[in-house]
């Protein structure tokens, strides 16, 4: 007899899907009228840790362009110049995602068993890692 195993990884995605939508099923005013300091059911903490995460990813890319428009103003000299290193950070940041990616959205949902908080634990872990990377950028290009 064969047996099919749900992987971790399927089952935080298909969880993850399954708040989408069950957040959007009621229409987008229910979702717009959740109370995220008092957010209650799984549902409502769910869109909420979405909402965070989008709040903190709209952070980082403003950061990011901030610190690509800093190097544009960069006169080094190769291998230093301003095209050299926007490749750099723009590889960095390719590898950070995946890092945090990697890191959340596999590694979390393991302590979690499959429960029901997976998913906002996995999108709280995003959050926060985005939150932290917003920070080092910006503190790498204040001064430039």
């Amino acid at each position: 007899m064969r047996r099919t195993f749900l992987s971790v990884q399927a089952f935080s995605f298909a969880a993850l899907c399954l708040t989408c939508a069950a957040a959007t099923a009621g229409g987008a005013d229910d979702a717009a009228t959740i109370d995220c300091d008092n957010a209650m059911s799984t549902v409502e903490m769910n869109v909420c840790a979405e909402r965070e995460l989008d709040a903190a990813d709209a952070q980082l890319n403003a950061e990011f362009k901030n610190a690509i428009a800093s190097i544009g103003k960069s006169s080094s000299e190769k291998p230093y110049d301003a095209k050299s290193w926007e490749a750099s950070l723009r590889a960095s940041q390719r590898a950070w995602i995946a890092f945090r990616d990697a890191d959340c959205k596999d590694l979390v949902p393991y302590s979690w068993t499959g429960g029901t908080g997976t998913t906002s634990a996995v999108l709280g872990c995003m959050s926060a890692k985005t939150k932290a990377r917003t920070a080092e950028i910006k503190e790498m290009f204040e001064q430039n």
